[in-house]
């Protein structure tokens, strides 16, 4: 990386190249610098944690060499970061990814740390089922979350649930949380649960086709849902109420199907939680709406 001999440059020199090649954003980061950053710390075995204090630190050869190969990769074949590094943080949390499973990113993560209040109290809960895990990091975050609650984390991918097992097991979770091969409620018979989160697949098909390429890096499993981006939601909408106990919170990401979702089920008193971290499109139900 020519030029760049502490980290700090070598950040200045990332993030001016990615903004020149106009990658996209959106799996982690929203800009260039913060993803040049995270490439830099990656790449040199630094802890975000350091901040600016880091960016003094000189950078050998290797470290130069490696930033250098993970910015080619980045910018020539449009790789999300979190691929390339194998990384990404959810609601505090360090997980591993990789193309088996969506990048985790969903606003769902600023509810879980709040514990969902004030629709839900945090010490009555007891069982949360997370639908359509993937890398299980809201399965995760809820076990965090919630200390004394069981979490079911449920996918019909093996490849996500073999991602999500990896997870589990790192974050010394699994006794809390029970990962299941599910299409969606088939394999849970009569469970019934306090909270029933999910972010499914909600990208319609002329959205799909539009997708940027560093999105349709991602298993098509975890974003195509038919043509209106529903078909997901539809199945979750129709089973949901079945499995919630009487007095249980039903939180489904949506994203840019929201406006399809208001046409379709005009009768349903969706709640949208204002959400600080960016991103929105998540509704809430109780129980007693469905």
């Amino acid at each position: 990386m020519a030029g760049a001999t502490s980290v700090g440059a070598a950040i200045e020199r990332c993030a001016r190249l990615l903004a020149r090649a106009r990658v996209h954003f959106g799996h982690g980061t929203d800009n260039a610098r913060d993803e040049a950053a995270e490439l830099v710390f990656y790449a040199a075995g630094l802890a975000h944690e350091r901040g600016t204090s880091a960016y003094r630190e000189p950078l050998d050869r290797r470290k130069r060499a490696r930033i250098e190969a993970l910015l080619r990769q980045r910018i020539e074949r449009r790789v999300p970061l979190a691929y390339l590094t194998h990384r990404a943080f959810f609601a505090g949390l360090e997980l591993y990814v990789d193309e088996r499973v969506l990048v985790p990113r969903s606003p769902i993560a600023e509810l879980i740390v709040n514990r969902f209040e004030p629709w839900t109290r945090a010490a009555r809960v007891r069982r949360v089922l997370d639908l359509g895990t993937g890398s299980g990091a809201i399965a995760a975050a809820c076990a965090r979350a919630f200390p004394r609650a069981r979490i079911d984390a449920v996918d019909i991918s093996p490849g996500a649930l073999a991602v999500c097992r990896r997870n589990i097991r790192h974050l010394r979770l699994k006794t809390r949380v029970r990962v299941i091969r599910s299409d969606f409620f088939a394999a849970l018979h009569a469970r019934r649960y306090d909270i029933i989160v999910s972010n499914p697949p909600y990208v319609g098909r002329a959205e799909m086709r539009a997708l940027p390429r560093e999105y349709r890096r991602e298993p098509a499993v975890g974003l195509r849902a038919g043509a209106d981006g529903l078909d997901a939601v539809r199945v979750i909408l129709a089973a949901a109420r079945r499995h919630l106990a009487d007095d249980g919170l039903l939180v489904v990401e949506v994203g840019n199907s929201e406006r399809a979702l208001l046409r379709a089920f005009p009768s349903l008193p969706f709640v949208w939680p204002q959400i600080g971290i960016g991103g929105g499109a998540v509704f809430v139900l109780r129980a007693a709406d469905l």
